[in-house]
């Protein structure tokens, strides 16, 4: 039987850890188990708490091999986009063997040299943005295997973020007693799912990942993650005032923005959506105070996205385009005020069975990422015990088949026998 590909994906967000298990098959995701885990141990996307995080990662982990049957040993983890520097390497390959023909190995050479590059102490590498081959005057970015020359050239664009973030993060992951397949930035693991790399490449692209206490922009070209920042505003500054009025929990107040459904406060009725007794005081929420105190707020976010991405939308306002992906692209409003933005806009809607939310897409991301470099490294790992997976398939192939009831004449046999006993 061939080999499954099925692998874990990790990120720790703000306020919780996810963990999805899918397997690839015909370059698609088919996904076996997502589980969230709620974890405080992370704050302005810095471990604060690492036993914290250990003890969400290992119930995940945990949650998931009782519902599966079989043990997670790797993953493929997403860091933060913090401090994400470029750095473009261009190697020249000669086939000295003889053949005059580019081989896997060849490919392999370059790609080795290009990831030896340090940029500097404080940031280490990470992800290989995209690599151009050019062979006999053509350029390319697909892999040139069996192409005949006597030499090409490798551009291998890479990308790097801060060392210490990512170590703090690895860390939790191997104090959990997992080991790392590989590690991915966030936002190169968004744009995999959402398509900011594949879209236009000369359309700049601003990726929003909204998440609970941050807000991380990615500007994406010509199939390339070009730069990185962050504003310290997620969705939990929409209901900063309602939550500090009734003293109200990130899960209620995250309820209540899924619950707005108009963006014009005039429009909001008085009914009450939300009653909560607490010791000293009666909460009672309605629609009209909900829209009053978070879609200001909403606006005021807007403003500031637009006011850091200006400069781009001078340039190109025509061409350039927002994508809104992340938890926070749940919030259903926020589709009903794209046309403040400066620039087009679209709320990123997930689709892959099993993992509709938009806080699934940089887990699906990372697999696509895996696959894509992966194409030059051939390795053969999977995050699951193979001999477990296996005996588990066996087991669920032999139920199947002992609980078949067969076409129309076999359940009509069944049930004369059946009747007869």
């Amino acid at each position: 039987m061939p080999k499954k590909k099925v692998y874990a994906t990790v990120e720790i967000a703000d306020q919780e850890i996810r963990l999805i298990v899918l397997e690839i098959f015909e370059a698609r995701n088919n996904v076996l188990r997502v589980e969230r885990v709620h974890c405080s141990g992370v704050q302005n996307q810095k471990i604060v708490d690492e036993a914290a995080v250990v003890k969400a990662i290992q119930e995940a982990c945990k949650n998931a091999q009782n519902a599966l049957g079989f043990r997670i040993e790797r993953v493929l983890l997403a860091i933060p986009s913090v401090n994400v520097q470029r750095c473009s390497q261009k190697i020249h390959v000669q086939i000295s063997d003889g053949t005059k023909t580019i081989r896997l190995f060849h490919i392999q050479q370059g790609f080795n040299k290009a990831i030896e590059k340090q940029l500097s102490e404080e940031v280490v590498f990470v992800n290989v943005n995209q690599i151009t081959y050019y062979i006999n005057g053509e350029a390319t970015h697909k892999l040139p295997l069996g192409k005949e020359c006597d030499d090409f050239y490798m551009e291998v664009d890479l990308l790097y973020a801060d060392k210490e973030t990512m170590y703090a993060y690895a860390r939790c992951i191997e104090q959990s007693n997992l080991q790392i397949l590989d590690v991915c930035i966030d936002a190169y693991a968004l744009a995999q799912e959402t398509g900011a790399l594949i879209s236009d490449p000369q359309r700049p692209i601003v990726q929003i990942d909204l998440e609970q206490d941050h807000c991380t922009l990615a500007l994406f070209q010509h199939g390339r993650l070009l730069n990185t920042t962050t504003l310290n505003q997620g969705y939990k500054f929409f209901t900063e005032e309602l939550q500090r009025k009734y003293e109200l929990s990130d899960a209620i107040c995250y309820r209540l923005l899924e619950n707005i459904f108009t963006s014009d406060e005039d429009s909001a009725s008085d009914v009450i959506c939300y009653i909560e007794q607490k010791e000293k005081f009666r909460v009672e929420i309605t629609l009209e105070e909900l829209a009053a105190s978070c879609l200001p707020r909403i606006r005021a976010w807007i403003a500031d996205i637009n006011e850091a991405c200006a400069p781009i939308a001078g340039q190109s306002s025509q061409s350039m385009r927002y994508i809104l992906t992340g938890q926070g692209a749940n919030i259903r409003v926020l589709s009903m005020m794209l046309n403040a933005f400066n620039a087009n806009a679209q709320v990123f809607e997930e689709q892959t069975i099993g993992a509709r939310d938009g806080a699934y897409v940089c887990g699906l991301g990372m697999a696509y990422a895996w696959q894509y470099v992966n194409k030059i490294r051939k390795e053969d790992k999977i995050s699951v015990n193979n001999n477990e997976l296996e005996a588990s398939i066996d087991s669920i192939n032999q139920h199947a088949k002992e609980n078949a009831e067969g076409g129309f004449t076999q359940k009509l046999k069944n049930a004369i026998l059946s009747e007869k006993e």
